[in-house]
């Protein structure tokens, strides 16, 4: 690259350049250049300079989202509720190499010094984590309720459209791989049931209940009297209109309350299903240790959580963090295990069900692109793209053993050794 080329450069050879590959895909620029095969099936177009100081000054997934949620940044041959196949592409084939100093300042004197200028995100992210820290102190219970709120008080029709019928924003569990996704929340909430060993008349807690399904579940096809706990106003609100339509008003009960807040004890049973990712690692033990706490001798704890693949501490993704789950935290399911067994509970199961969040996600995708019309009158195009890209993306992590997903059974055992289990599993 030569400096007679600096007046001239334009975005196609700029992104050419960089690529260690080729560009995989079909890519246009609002000042006329392209790169890439022609006769590509998938595209992108970079539609305006906002979307292209996205980019250089947030480099990486962030800059990308940016310029996506906004409209900036437009994929062709995909839909924006499920851009699987392209980010699939692309996260095989889209390798950036880090350029010279020389050719560093070439890039940026041809492309403008005026796109290092960084322009206001779009109005669907978050606050960055230091501006979150000067609000209050990360998952105290104030920033807790507020950060649950940034994504779980969306709207319910929106959520409706996207889970389907169940309201299980969780990892289902398919019986068979021609299951239904509505099949596959309801034996997710039955496993979770069977590993409790649930009974008519029993008290089972749920923390961090969601729109109430295991509250219900547990009800009606088991007979306990359940409580539900949820740090969103719109959830709770939901779950209670759904116990009243369902009849079940005398058996289950959701609370707009944090779990830390449950002040009633001797639990039969305790469910934590999709709530531990939002508890902050650093807080597992205490989190662990209330839960036992509200446990009778011999009752038992299951714990369904997003985990990594390995026991580092890992900060989550901008884009993640951002956009979808402030302050979100994860870890192993070692670390899970072993901070539980110093809570003094007994491990006694554990199962991975990497491969059935991919499958939920890819349902969840199919039920936005169905829908798109009615959840971008929702809650707005950006938003609805955020969730296109946040699942296809996740369903990726699955797929590729990135993230997983864990169910923990625990137990507190009684003083004499007493665990209240069958010899082999039921379930």
């Amino acid at each position: 690259m030569t400096g007679s080329t600096t007046s001239t450069l334009t975005i196609g050879q700029a992104v050419e350049t960089l690529l260690r590959d080729g560009m995989p895909v079909r890519f246009r620029a609002y000042d006329g250049s392209v790169a890439g095969p022609p006769d590509a099936e998938l595209g992108l177009e970079l539609r305006t300079p906002r979307g292209l100081s996205y980019l250089l000054t947030a480099p990486g997934d962030l800059g990308m989202a940016r310029a996506y949620v906004s409209g900036d940044l437009v994929v062709h041959g995909v839909h924006p509720g499920d851009p699987y196949a392209v980010m699939r592409l692309l996260q095989n084939h889209l390798r950036f190499r880090k350029p010279t100093p020389g050719e560093l300042v070439t890039l940026v004197r041809g492309l403008g010094l005026g796109h290092l200028k960084p322009p206001p995100p779009p109005p669907q992210e978050h606050l960055p984590r230091w501006r979150r820290a000067v609000e209050g102190l990360r998952h105290s219970l104030t920033r807790d309720a507020e950060v649950i709120s940034h994504h779980y008080d969306v709207s319910n029709a929106f959520y409706r459209h996207v889970l389907g019928p169940s309201m299980a924003y969780t990892c289902a569990v398919y019986p068979d791989a021609d299951a239904s996704l509505e099949e596959a929340q309801a034996e997710k909430f039955d496993l979770v049931c069977r590993k409790l060993d649930l009974r008519p008349g029993q008290r089972l807690l749920d923390v961090g209940c969601g729109w109430g399904g295991m509250v219900r579940h547990a009800a009606r096809e088991y007979g306990v009297k359940a409580l539900g706990v949820t740090l969103s106003r719109e959830q709770a609100s939901w779950a209670k209109e759904a116990i009243d339509r369902d009849g079940l008003g005398d058996l289950a009960e959701v609370r707009h309350s944090d779990y830390r807040e449950v002040l009633e004890t001797d639990f039969d049973a305790v469910s934590s299903i999709g709530l531990l990712e939002h508890v902050g690692v650093r807080n597992y033990p205490a989190y662990f240790s209330f839960l036992r706490e509200r446990l009778r001798p011999e009752g038992r704890l299951l714990n369904h959580c997003i985990t990594r693949h390995d026991n580092a501490v890992t900060e989550t993704g901008a884009f993640i963090d951002r956009y979808v789950f402030p302050d979100d935290e994860l870890t192993g399911s070692g670390t899970i295990i072993a901070t539980a067994q110093d809570a003094g509970l007994e491990v006694v199961h554990e199962e991975n069900l990497r491969r059935h969040y991919a499958m939920t996600l890819r349902d969840w995708c199919a039920n936005l692109v169905e829908h798109w019309d009615e959840c971008v009158a929702e809650v707005g195009e950006g938003t609805a793209r955020v969730w296109g890209l946040y699942m296809a993306g996740s369903r990726l992590g699955f797929e590729r053993n990135e993230i997983q997903l864990h169910q923990v059974l625990a137990v507190r055992t009684g003083e004499d050794g007493s665990d209240g289990l069958p010899l082999r599993p039921t379930w």
